[in-house]
């Protein structure tokens, strides 16, 4: 009997998959300055535009200003410069508008 393609290529399949070891859970009230200002660009943005949502929720606000936005990610850019320790959570705490 042979085998039929289907169960050829699953076999195949199967054996060539590599395991992805991707991240699933983030907890971002534990990502420091340090952490945030080594993240690529995409990733700076994800974070940024999560914490926008989190504070804009924490106001009531239900619209996106870009400009407050972009506003508030160069002043954390630039607290963390000088406070890689600290959380990026914290320093949203203490800049945020």
């Amino acid at each position: 009997m042979k085998p039929s393609i289907f169960a050829v290529a699953t076999v195949v399949l199967l054996a060539t998959t590599v395991v992805a070891k991707a991240q699933v859970v983030v907890d971002l009230s534990l990502i420091t300055c340090k952490q945030l200002l080594e993240s690529d660009n995409d990733r700076q943005m994800l974070i940024s535009s999560w914490m926008s949502g989190y504070f804009s929720a924490s106001k009531n606000l239900s619209v996106v200003d870009f400009r407050y936005v972009e506003r508030n990610g160069k002043v954390i850019g630039n607290y963390c410069k000088s406070h890689k320790s600290d959380t990026v959570m914290n320093a949203m705490q203490k800049n945020w508008r």
